[in-house]
Formats: C-alpha cells, sequence, structure tokens
C-alpha cells in the first residue's frame, strides 16, 4: 500500500498559514502593537508625543482671539537670539480693548482705526542694560492694519512702554525736555501692526538713540513678526 504524499498546494497553504501566526504573534509581543497591526489598539503606557498634555487646551478649538497671548507667542521659556541680539522676555500682558496701550486714553490714537486687542510683552537684553517694549495690534484684516498704519505714523510715543516687572510707563509729554533716549519701529505683519521701542533701563535721556537702541529695535522687531506674517 503506497502513502499519499501532501500535493504541493496543501504544503503552500500550510506554510502561509504557520507564517501570519507567527507574524501575529510577534506583532503582539511588541511594545505597540496597534502600530503594526491596524485595530488592535496601543498597549505602551507612554503617551503619543503628537497627543495634546492632560489638561492642555486643544488650540485648534480656539478662536483666533482666544489664541492671541502672549504665552503662545513669545513664551517666556523661549530666548531670543537674533543678529547678535540676546534677550529673554521678562513681561507680558494682553486684552480686548487696545485704548489700555495708549499713554493717554482721553487722546486714543487707535480710535475708530478697528483695533481688536493686543499683547504686550518686554524683552531685557542679558548682555546690556536695554529693554524693548513690544505691543502687538490685531486687526480684521491687512487692509485694516496698513491703514492704522497709515494713521499711527510718528505717534509711536503716545504707546505705553512696558518696563521688565510688567508695568508701563506713559511717553513723555511733548512739553517734556527731559525725554527717555530710544530707537522705535512700527511694521505691519499680516492683518497684526508691531510697535516695537528700545529704552535703557535707567531710562537715561537724550535726544538720538544709540547704536545699541537701534540694533535691539530692529532684532525685537524681526522677532515680533515672524510669528504674524504669514497669518
Amino acid at each position: 500500500m503506497t502513502t499519499r504524499r501532501p500535493g504541493r498546494h496543501r504544503i503552500a497553504v500550510w506554510c502561509a498559514v504557520a507564517g501570519v501566526a507567527a507574524g501575529g504573534a510577534w506583532a503582539v509581543s511588541r511594545p505597540n502593537p496597534g502600530d503594526l497591526l491596524p485595530g488592535l489598539g496601543p498597549t505602551s503606557t507612554t503617551p503619543s508625543a503628537a497627543a495634546p498634555a492632560s489638561g492642555a487646551p486643544d488650540l485648534q478649538a480656539l478662536t483666533e482671539a482666544q489664541a492671541f497671548t502672549a504665552e503662545r507667542y513669545f513664551p517666556a521659556q523661549r530666548a531670543v537670539d537674533q543678529d547678535g541680539y540676546k534677550a529673554r522676555r521678562t513681561a507680558a500682558h494682553q486684552g480686548g480693548d487696545c485704548v489700555e496701550t495708549q499713554a493717554d486714553r482721553a487722546h486714543d490714537a487707535l480710535k475708530d482705526l478697528g483695533c481688536q486687542g493686543y499683547v504686550a510683552v518686554a524683552f531685557t537684553r542679558t548682555d546690556q542694560p536695554v529693554v524693548t517694549s513690544v505691543t502687538v495690534l490685531r486687526f480684521a484684516d491687512a487692509g485694516a492694519a496698513g491703514k492704522a498704519e497709515q494713521a499711527l505714523g510718528d505717534k509711536v510715543p503716545s504707546f505705553l512702554f512696558t518696563l521688565p516687572d510688567g508695568s508701563p510707563v506713559p511717553a513723555a509729554t511733548p512739553s517734556s525736555t527731559a525725554k527717555p533716549m530710544q530707537a522705535a519701529k512700527l511694521a505691519l505683519a499680516g492683518h497684526y501692526l508691531t510697535v516695537t521701542v528700545s529704552r535703557y533701563a535707567d531710562q537715561r535721556t537724550g535726544a538720538t538713540p544709540d547704536q545699541a537702541l537701534v540694533e535691539s529695535t530692529r532684532a525685537a522687531a524681526y522677532t515680533a513678526r515672524v510669528p504674524f506674517v504669514w497669518m
């Protein structure tokens, strides 16, 4: 009596089944089998790097006004290093009423210009006693921001200057003969307008800004505009 040998087709099927079973067992033994077998689900207790931290707000669910905060755009822990300008954020605040940025609220330079909110921060240089105040004004669109830039013109001194401790310093009055030495820059960034002013920490006076103030203003203004240019 002769013994029948398994056909080649049956042998191939058995090999395939054995291979799938072995592969499945290997995948399940991996730390994150869900990455290899769809529908199996993750087994690792380490949260995914892409998942938001527990209790952290979902920025995608926030409106633009809600997301317009100093901590989001200018985190305190992020140092500034731009073309030799090294500084750190030493104060920050924000609000929805742009009149709060004005030294003279009775003569608000932003009145009827459509400003929808602001973020104000202070950057302090790490190598020189120079403080730079940056105020970012938010508008409905680039057209409104452009009109505000033209309307403000040389009214930058009317903005409050934010000190490292967060307190605002009123601008010197036109009749004052001892004005703080400062360098200022007004610049558009999409539908945002940035007002950047640099002074010495001791508020020393002078009619013409020196190189340290000019360089600080240029670098800080660039840093402030970057997050908003493409918005």
